[in-house]
């Protein structure tokens, strides 16, 4: 299958046009390319829209409003087709505020019927013998100009995506399962956007804080503070400042000099000259800082009973994903499993009021649900 020119979309002009092209469509298939490997704060660098009979490269970083898009979007007379759409909805709704409404995504398709090899890659490969090359998946998408390599590559991640939607739709069809794909689909559009506050006590989560003693645990909150604060002054993700690897050998170590610092394992010698002496600045002030407390962990609720429930429930999700040879979630999400073993409902109408669960889940599994919960309370 070989596909026409793409479209760039890179001014006022070239985006009217654009969307007065989509507008009449009944779909449109979607992707985004964002910088989250380059940036502090990733953003939306790059958006594929396809139509049948055109494939655009939206540029958002160009000089030019998007106006209308976001009414697109949330159209629900217009289905969406994504692949993999939880973080490019995500980064749509907490850029722009834009909700996306009648969504197909083709992984989660493939996921309720059980399919094992979900990249898109694999897909075009198996089903269109389409190789997509995969020598961009950690490009910078926010450095311009994109080469003409990059932006074939941000082609094929919508070129073919109704030919796979269609495919996938019949085959669900096929198996009686095109409610439930519809159903989760739906619960896939409300995306709940992570908070980008810094937490200086979130070091409590670097692999091997627990394992320092404390005058250590207080050097790497230092360091963790400081790291934080140096990442959004450069602009980069604060793993590409130093790792937690690093973090932690430093922590251990407390070095006070240059060349100590340098001795530090896996501290890379070539940052000595740009950051030398603001982490020695850091583990001078963990050395002298309180000795943190570790937090509090998550207590389960006091009712015993909930607990009890919900590991039952969590237990009989297994049991139901290995009998249909699918993964858990696909059966129901913890959260709609959580709900139901605080609620303990006791009627399909009291387990229907749930919203995370949908009428259809309600129908597929509402009757073992109340069963295992009515095992729960006899036992």
């Amino acid at each position: 299958m070989e596909l026409d020119p793409y479209i760039l979309v890179d001014s006022h002009e070239a985006w009217y046009a654009c969307l007065e092209r989509m507008r009449p469509e009944p779909r449109v298939a979607l992707d985004i390319e964002a910088n989250s490997l380059y940036a502090y704060r990733e953003r939306v660098c790059l958006i594929q829209a396809s139509i049948p009979g055109a494939d655009f490269i939206i540029d958002p970083l160009a000089d030019f409003r998007l106006d209308g898009l976001g009414e697109l979007l949330a159209d629900p007379a217009v289905e969406k087709v994504f692949h993999a759409s939880e973080y490019d909805l995500i980064l749509l709704r907490r850029e722009f505020d834009w909700q996306v409404n009648n969504l197909f995504d083709t992984m989660w398709a493939a996921r309720v019927m059980g399919h094992k090899n979900m990249g898109l890659a694999g897909f075009l490969r198996e089903l269109f013998g389409v190789e997509a090359s995969k020598k961009h998946q950690k490009a910078n998408w926010a450095k311009r100009p994109l080469t003409e390599e990059q932006l074939q590559y941000a082609q094929m991640d919508t070129a073919y995506l109704f030919a796979l939607r269609d495919h996938l739709e019949e085959e669900l069809q096929a198996r009686g399962l095109v409610a439930e794909a519809l159903e989760i689909f739906e619960n896939a559009t409300h995306v709940a956007v992570p908070n980008r506050t810094f937490d200086p006590e979130a070091f409590w989560s670097v692999r091997g804080v627990r394992d320092l003693r404390p005058r250590e645990q207080a050097v790497l909150r230092a360091l963790f503070i400081w790291r934080d604060g140096e990442a959004a002054r450069r602009d980069l993700p604060p793993f590409k400042v130093l790792n937690n690897e690093v973090l932690i050998a430093l922590a251990k170590a407390m070095p006070e000099t240059l060349e100590e610092l340098e001795a530090v394992p896996r501290f890379p010698s070539r940052l000595t000259g740009r950051i030398g002496k603001k982490v020695l600045a850091a583990v001078h002030k963990g050395r002298s800082a309180p000795h943190p407390k570790p937090r509090e962990r998550k207590r389960p609720p006091t009712d015993p009973a909930v607990v009890d429930r919900y590991e039952r429930l969590l237990e009989w999700r297994k049991q139901r994903a290995r009998n249909r040879d699918v993964e858990s979630d696909v059966i129901m999400s913890r959260d709609a499993i959580w709900n139901i073993a605080h609620l303990n409902p006791g009627s399909l109408e009291s387990l229907g009021a749930i919203d995370s669960i949908g009428p259809h889940r309600l129908e597929l599994h509402g009757e073992s649900i109340l069963e295992e919960l009515r095992e729960e309370q006899q036992g």
